[in-house]
């Protein structure tokens, strides 16, 4: 890693502190905060997460008034707003329910994303396991729909935005940041595919080795009123084993790790 800081982490959030306190703490655990600037963006959470990062003196805080928007608008919104400050060659963009568990995870992406000019960033689809009885599901879902003629549309496999590494000059040239409607990182990336760069998909069980993502863990922990899928006492459960293998209370428990 370069003593200069080569790159800016964009961390949006929004009402889960002990997640938010927990995603922080571990990234400072493991990581050069000297090669590495890292700017938090609260989406007017308006509970104890706000006066946590306050507190959080290695970071730049952006608070920002949302009025009104939806989730998924909210977080690209964040993230253009955090984007104009970056000044770094590199940024880098993650979800509070990222959660980093190895020294050499910034290493690591770095030397994926390598020297090549024209590969525009890399990062992962989806960063989660997938058991083999719910594949088997899936294949037999999609069987029944080729049956009935109701064939799903080509999915577009992008950089999702719960841990995605880009070159920031290339995000400034060739597209109009994370917000314009779509998905945060959909269109920047077909964008940046149709300027003639590519991107590099990391392999699940890899990337899995430096980071864990806790899928949809911040809106389990946060469950929005009439969302069955995330209001769920098993899902709860599901995100506190996960958590409970990384020694967390541990974590959560040092508060040197913000000063």
């Amino acid at each position: 890693m370069p003593d200069a800081p080569l790159l800016t982490i964009l961390i949006p959030n929004y009402k889960t502190e002990a997640m938010t306190k927990l995603c922080l703490r571990l990234l400072r655990c493991h990581t050069d905060l000297s090669c590495v600037r890292v700017i938090v963006i609260d989406n007017q959470s308006e509970d104890g997460s706000v006066e946590y990062l306050r507190s959080v003196r290695w970071i730049d805080l952006l608070e920002r008034r949302t009025d009104g928007e939806n989730g998924p608008e909210m977080h690209a919104r964040a993230l253009d707003e955090a984007l104009a400050q970056v000044t770094t060659p590199l940024v880098m963009v993650m979800h509070t329910d990222t959660l980093v568990i190895h020294d050499g995870w910034l290493d690591y992406l770095l030397q994926e994303l390598g020297d090549d000019p024209k590969c525009a960033g890399v990062g992962s689809w989806k960063m989660e396991i997938v058991s083999p009885l719910k594949y088997v599901g899936k294949f037999i879902e999609e069987f029944f729909r080729r049956c009935i003629g109701r064939q799903q549309k080509a999915e577009v496999r992008y950089l999702r935005s719960h841990c995605a590494l880009y070159r920031t000059g290339l995000l400034r040239q060739y597209t109009n940041g994370f917000f314009d409607g779509d998905t945060a990182g959909r269109s920047l990336f077909l964008a940046l595919e149709q300027a003639g760069y590519h991107f590099k998909f990391l392999p699940t069980k890899e990337l899995m080795r430096w980071l864990r993502h806790l899928n949809h863990a911040t809106m389990i922990l946060n469950p929005r009123p009439g969302d069955r899928k995330t209001a769920r006492s098993s899902a709860r459960r599901r995100v506190l084993r996960e958590l409970e293998c990384m020694d967390y209370r541990k974590i959560l428990d040092d508060d040197t790790l913000d000063a």
